[in-house]
């Protein structure tokens, strides 16, 4: 997809940072989609699956255990998994939406609404995808051969997300307008940063948190690596401007004009 931006900091160094300023559970991680499996093999320490996954194990894995692991199309359960990241399905029988209908929809003109509205990377160019911590990125190949992830992604609570985001608008300011397809929201995350290459907040459906682990309180945003490195240098301005997470409760009952003086002393 090559969203990412090579010249940007070391990816570890990144990682690093950002786990210590939102005081992340789980390491952020990379994820990148391969044209052959003979690409996707040549990534060092890669684990193939040995049962059938959906895609949110995979990602699991990776977040959670912090394995390096590739898939193809015949790895993953259903189309479902397989479309949002374009290595199957997206065939008129997918679209129709039959299989989720009676079950997420109550009819399968709804169903095929839902399917309508997910994002999803085009089918028939990638045969391959790798997911890995976003620290382990940083070794894999050199030079011209340098493999670089074509999304970031890392789970956090509302609160970490919101300062995140409040430092990808600290400069170049722009509203971030986000969909909420329902069940399949990985189509609202990586699917959509796969796709565009534009950061992509979501929160995590129930096939996410019943197979892939994901928390009751966390929320998930995707985004091109370089993306990183712009919200973090924001969310340092906010600091030495008295902003900071985790953001310390004041109190409902106090007088607020002290608390609000550390921001705007002379407002």
């Amino acid at each position: 997809m090559n969203v990412s931006d090579e010249t940007s900091p070391e990816l570890a160094d990144l990682a690093a940072e950002l786990e210590g300023m939102l005081r992340l559970r789980t390491p952020p991680i990379g994820m990148k989609l391969f044209e052959t499996q003979e690409g996707m093999a040549a990534i060092p320490k890669l684990r193939r699956p040995k049962a059938v996954h959906t895609l949110d194990q995979v990602v699991g894995q990776a977040a959670r255990l912090g394995w390096t692991v590739g898939v193809t199309a015949t790895d993953l359960v259903n189309d479902q998994c397989r479309s949002v990241v374009g290595l199957g399905g997206q065939d008129e029988a997918w679209y129709s939406g039959q299989t989720m209908a009676g079950v997420w929809y109550a009819t399968v003109e709804d169903a095929a609404q839902h399917q309508a509205a997910m994002n999803v990377v085009p089918v028939g160019r990638y045969q391959a995808l790798v997911v890995a911590p976003l620290r382990k990125w940083t070794g894999f190949g050199g030079g011209a051969d340098r493999q670089v992830p074509d999304i970031a992604l890392f789970y956090a609570t509302p609160g970490a997300m919101i300062y995140f985001i409040n430092g990808l608008q600290w400069s170049g300011y722009r509203r971030f307008d986000w969909s909420v397809v329902g069940e399949s929201a990985c189509a609202d995350s990586w699917g959509r940063a796969l796709r565009t290459g534009e950061p992509s907040l979501s929160i995590p459906c129930f096939a996410e948190r019943r197979y892939g682990g994901v928390l009751d309180d966390e929320m998930l945003m995707a985004l091109a690596p370089r993306d990183i490195g712009k919200a973090l240098a924001g969310m340092q301005a906010l600091s030495r401007n008295g902003l900071r997470y985790p953001f310390p409760p004041y109190g409902i009952q106090q007088d607020v004009r002290e608390g609000l003086a550390v921001s705007y002393p002379k407002r």
